[in-house]
């Protein structure tokens, strides 16, 4: 790395999830295709959790966030991928990019071309890769030792937990593993567990 700058670089790999992920990719957007984010794919909450209760796969909720973040060109297609639905029906509260990630997960062979398809149309240029596509939740043991299943539960806990996991255990994804063995650099995304809550927060 020395003496290199990072637009030079051929190979950049950011690891993470949700929010965090697609700040810093949308920082790296002038890579263009030398990016690559590896997503996490354990979301148990909102419109995702709904969705995954409903009809199982992975999580899409950190994937579509970080394509939301990734997109440069506004168009229809990006307005439609980003639309929540509001009211008070079965779809109040759904995002129609987990909903179109969902159908075109269902059509296709893997989800990896589900989200080369929406890439494609929403003119991403980075590669976005789920580290795994099997389904999986995140699993945490807690300061008392006992298990906590589920990244919504995880992330109420009001201590630090003492070990973090994948339940159950899955593969990572074969594309994910390549870009990592040929990286340049990786970059962790920023994460929430080292957030302590204070008074206030937990009486909220």
């Amino acid at each position: 790395m020395e003496n290199r700058t990072l637009t030079s670089l051929e190979h950049v790999v950011a690891l993470g999830g949700g929010h965090g992920l697609g700040r810093v990719m949308s920082c790296l957007n002038v890579l263009g295709s030398r990016l690559t984010g590896v997503v996490t794919t354990t979301d148990n909450g909102g419109s995702t959790g709904r969705i995954r209760r409903a009809e199982g796969g992975i999580a899409w909720g950190d994937m579509r966030n970080c394509l939301n973040q990734m997109i440069t060109e506004p168009s229809i297609a990006s307005t439609m991928f980003e639309y929540r639905f509001s009211g008070n029906g079965e779809l109040s509260g759904h995002n129609l990019g987990n909903l179109i990630l969902k159908a075109l997960d269902n059509m296709s062979v893997r989800p990896l071309d589900a989200i080369n398809l929406i890439r494609n149309m929403l003119k991403v240029r980075a590669k976005l890769i789920p580290m795994s596509e099997t389904p999986v939740d995140l699993m945490a043991i807690d300061n008392e030792g006992n298990e906590v299943y589920g990244e919504v539960n995880v992330d109420q806990l009001r201590f630090p937990p003492q070990e973090l996991q994948l339940f159950p255990s899955v593969k990572a994804t074969k594309e994910a593993l390549d870009a990592i063995s040929r990286a340049d650099l990786i970059i962790i995304g920023p994460g929430s567990f080292f957030y302590q809550p204070d008074a206030a927060d937990a009486a909220t």
